[in-house]
């Protein structure tokens, strides 16, 4: 979602947008860009390329608060039918013709435009006005018959199906049926006589469908399609994109009213999509698609296979020369990549539409640095343009392309990744089968808008229509999915569900195919992946040369460098083992924020916790204790060496015993069994035992974290101890190591005052025992809302608070995580109840309220109190933020998202300072 991280404040002028609220619309010579919140981004803009003097066709917007109280209310806003008739007038004057008048009638085009881009998610209609009496003034003033009716059956098609809600596939069977009857395959071979029976045809249509005849009052026209534009904000298919974008709801959507003007006039005129750089890689050049005697809806509909933009060199040279000179106003004016629409009338060019172009992850990273070094932007900027998710992209393993699987076309790749599913024809059973666990490629001749359920299901898109600017194309690049469009080689027959290649092979439904969306490249089976050059220079594999994985490694190492420059928050692992602490520590982690020592008790181990937890005297309780003391000794002198010179945060032994336990129902089976033979296990016996007696009904809640060490005498100091031993001993050879001892599950100070002296005197013993000077913090997880609440007070007896945010999110919302994720969420995220999973990004307003309000009271009884974060969120881009915001020092994450939180950080630090270091 490239625009929406746009870092230009919405309003620059919040006073002057304050005057206007009743003001409902604004003509193009009105606004300017910084008022998308307002005008939306396409009217924002189109008001900006007016204010630069670029041939703009005359028109005016009606603004998203007259959206919003449409909604709100279910009627339009008293004074907006005024002042739209106003603005039509003024219109009217400057064209020098009446909407729909009968000799040579205005025509307009009624297209949304919301604040954020969403392309293809809400209704456009164009050539507004035309009627029975108009299209024949149309069909003489300009001299084209043909391209009259041919206007005249695009305005019923389009009204039938986004205004009267008419199935839009009667009207392309129509169209189908009259091109077989004539046997063409495109419809600019129909002439103006099959043209006008189909515009009949159409018609009936409507009346069968709508109940209603189309309109012939140009108002009448006019007036619906705004409703209808109004209307799409709430249709099913937009919510879900602004779900899976994280836009929010109640921003509503401008109604752009334009002058039409024609691309399918002739083969002097035509329509098209151009890139001020190459969205899918970065680099600058000549990119987009060119479509003669086309409107714009055919270009991004991919119905037609477009030109390369080059080509319109040779097609029309003064056009392309302006074209190329306004790319670059605009990419100059706006110092981003431009995405851009324009027509050319007879020869004419016009500017439809501009915004900061979606890009891949790759090109943000190119494009970010290529605009530094041209002195547009600064570093701070620079690291505002790019963003987690997109890094975590760019370490996806890629194809490895030496290995002999069957190349079986290619088409344009319009979305970098390497994707690997079953093949399906339609997002019914793209849904289907994914939810069924499979992965699945979905394969179309051209997506639309209806087909976004199955794109977002879809590993990857494949289509054997449309370029770079097509539908599929620029959603696939929003979302971050794998797209590979146009590959014409490719017969797709989503009838019989199967695509057939070159040479008669045929791919049917459910078999497995892969699509490489950097090469275009489409092949037979699965291929293996090897690692990305991002990964391997993260792991200092790989560093910047010439080639194009190394430019792109270059412009990763720039922004990262500066993100490690400017960031307060610091970045540590989650990590269990020295090998995980190495590859971490290699990732740029900054020590350990998080151990978990109960991995430590799994495999050979097992055995001496069932002797711990079997045992009857306090003798055999210490004989397990003291089989398990070198062990966990030797695990954090590794762990220390690793990390050596860097905290690392060790937890002490969190779950429930009864996990290093069998399962209860499989233990019962064994026994009954052997009683039932005279053979039973002693031990076995005895196991079933405690198993029965350690079993909870809500383990979460239950006997675990600080309620073991207190009840369990010698398990939490065993462990202290082996984390004093390993740290003398680490000294002891001149390393550096710098253990903290972190307590869960704490809810009361008088729990971890506890833990704590029981602590502190064993560590004096070791420090006595070693001789060695020992001065390891001693703190607690805040998980429990109660420790949260209480923070003040457990700040007295804790040197640091880790925020153990999975456990605070699942007692705060009363969920169990393994249960909920699989039962309702899915419901609960399509009704809106959640923009996303409160465990994949942090619930601000109430997980977030604790943690906020824990901070203030932990920092305001000790000051000096070091604050971080071990739950998964501390990866998550959006909760880096949060905590940077409310002062956290750390936040800790799995070694793979190390990259992530570092760059994300930055981001938060360049924000809050809000300086540009050109």
């Amino acid at each position: 979602m490239s625009e929406s991280k746009n870092t230009e404040p919405a309003v620059t002028n919040a006073g002057a947008e304050q005057a206007h609220t009743q003001k409902f619309v604004y003509d193009f010579t009105e606004g300017n860009r910084d008022l998308k919140d307002l005008l939306g981004g396409k009217g924002a803009n189109l008001a900006e390329m007016t204010n630069l003097g670029l041939p703009v066709p005359p028109g005016f917007t009606i603004t998203t608060e007259a959206c919003k109280t449409y909604l709100d209310s279910g009627d339009e806003p008293k004074e907006l039918r005024d002042e739209v008739s106003a603005h039509l007038d003024a219109l009217e004057r400057t064209m020098g013709k009446k909407l729909g008048q009968a000799d040579d009638p205005l025509l307009v085009s009624v297209r949304s435009g919301a604040k954020f881009s969403m392309p293809g998610m809400m209704d456009t209609v164009l050539n507004i006005g035309l009627s029975d009496k108009s299209v024949k003034g149309l069909a003489a003033q300009s001299g084209d018959e043909r391209f009259a009716w041919d206007s005249y059956r695009r305005l019923i098609q389009m009204f039938g199906k986004t205004v009267l809600d008419v199935d839009g596939d009667l009207f392309e069977e129509a169209l189908d049926a009259a091109k077989k009857a004539k046997k063409v395959t495109v419809d600019t071979d129909l002439d103006a006589a099959e043209l006008k029976k189909l515009v009949t045809k159409f018609k009936k249509i409507v009346k069968a469908e709508a109940g209603r005849d189309f309109p012939q009052d140009p108002r009448e026209q006019m007036d619906l399609a705004i409703k209808a534009v109004f209307e799409s904000w709430n249709g099913d298919r937009a919510k879900l994109y602004r779900r899976q974008e994280r836009i929010p709801h109640d921003l509503g959507t401008a109604v752009n009213i334009c002058s039409m003007v024609f691309g399918n006039l002739g083969p002097d005129s035509g329509t098209g999509v151009a890139f001020t750089r190459d969205p899918a890689s970065g680099h600058q050049g000549v990119y987009g698609d060119y479509l003669q005697n086309a409107q714009g809806e055919d270009v991004v509909a991919g119905i037609r296979n477009t030109v390369p933009l080059a080509e319109l060199e040779s097609i029309d040279k003064k056009s392309y020369d302006q074209l190329m000179e306004i790319m670059e106003t605009l990419e100059t004016h706006y110092k981003d990549l431009c995405d851009i629409e324009f027509t050319i009338e007879r020869g004419q060019l016009w500017m439809l539409q501009t915004r900061v172009g979606k890009r891949t992850a790759g090109a943000a990273f190119r494009i970010a640095t290529q605009l530094v070094d041209q002195g547009l932007i600064g570093e701070a900027e620079a690291l505002q343009r790019v963003n987690g998710a997109q890094l975590a992209q760019l370490m996806f393993p890629r194809f490895d392309e030496t290995t002999s699987v069957e190349t079986i076309g290619r088409g344009i790749a319009a979305s970098p990744g390497a994707a690997v599913g079953k093949a399906v024809f339609d997002s019914y059973t793209a849904i289907k089968w994914s939810r069924s666990g499979e992965k699945v490629i979905l394969i179309r001749r051209e997506t639309n808008p209806d087909d976004l359920d199955g794109m977002i299901a879809a590993e990857g898109i494949l289509t054997s229509r449309g370029g770079k600017t097509s539908h599929a194309a620029v959603v696939a690049r929003g979302m971050g999915k794998t797209c590979v469009c146009g590959a014409e080689d490719l017969e797709v027959d989503t009838k019989q569900r199967r695509m057939t290649a070159p040479g008669g092979l045929v791919v049917e439904e459910g078999d497995v195919v892969s699509i490489d969306g950097s090469s275009g490249k489409v092949y037979l089976g699965e291929v293996p992946v090897v690692p990305s050059p991002v990964v391997e220079y993260f792991e200092g594999r790989m560093h910047a040369g010439a080639d194009d994985a190394d430019e792109l490694v270059a412009a990763v190492h720039r922004i990262m460098a500066y993100a490690d420059r400017v960031r307060r928050l610091r970045v540590r692992a989650n990590a269990d083992n020295a090998e995980d602490a190495l590859r971490a520590r290699r990732f740029g982690a900054q020590g350990i924020g998080l151990c978990r020592t109960e991995h430590m008790f799994l495999g050979e181990r097992r055995e001496m916790v069932e002797k711990l937890i079997l045992a009857d005297t306090d003798a055999e309780r210490e004989r397990a204790l003291e089989q398990l003391l070198p062990l966990q000794k030797k695990d954090f002198v590794e762990l220390f060496e690793a990390m050596d010179g860097l905290p690392v945060t060790v937890r002490l032994l969190d779950p429930p015993l009864h996990e290093f336990l069998p399962d209860i129902t499989e233990l019962s089976v064994r026994v009954a069994l052997a009683e039932s033979r005279q053979d039973a296990n002693e031990n076995d016996l005895r196991l079933l035992q405690a198993v029965h007696r350690l079993h909870e009904q809500n383990p979460m809640l239950g006997l675990r974290g600080v309620r073991l060490g207190l009840v369990i005498p010698g398990l939490f100091t065993m462990q202290v101890r082996a984390i004093a031993e390993a740290a003398a001993e680490r000294k002891k050879t001149n390393g550096d190591p710098r253990a903290e001892i972190m307590i869960p599950l704490v809810g009361t100070v008088q729990e971890l005052e506890l833990v704590r002296d029981d602590a502190e005197q064993v560590l004096a013993e070791v420090q006595k025992e070693t001789g060695v000077d020992l001065k390891l913090a001693l703190g607690t997880m805040i998980e429990l809302p109660r420790a949260a609440l209480t923070a003040g007070q457990i700040a007295e007896a804790a040197e640091f608070f880790s925020f153990g945010t999975n456990d605070l999110t699942q007692t705060v919302w009363g969920f169990s995580r393994d249960d909920v994720e699989a039962s309702f969420f899915t419901a609960y995220l399509e009704k809106g109840i959640f923009g996303v999973s409160p465990f994949e990004t942090i619930d601000k307003d109430g997980v977030g309220k604790l943690v906020r309000d824990a901070v203030e009271a932990g920092r305001a009884t000790r000051p000096d109190l070091k604050l971080g974060v071990c739950g998964e969120h501390g990866g998550d881009p959006e909760s880096v933020h949060f905590f940077h915001e409310v002062g956290l020092d750390y936040v800790s994450c799995s070694p793979f998202r190390i990259p992530v939180a570092r760059l994300e950080a930055g981001r938060a630090s360049a924000v809050s300072k809000g300086s540009d270091s050109r």
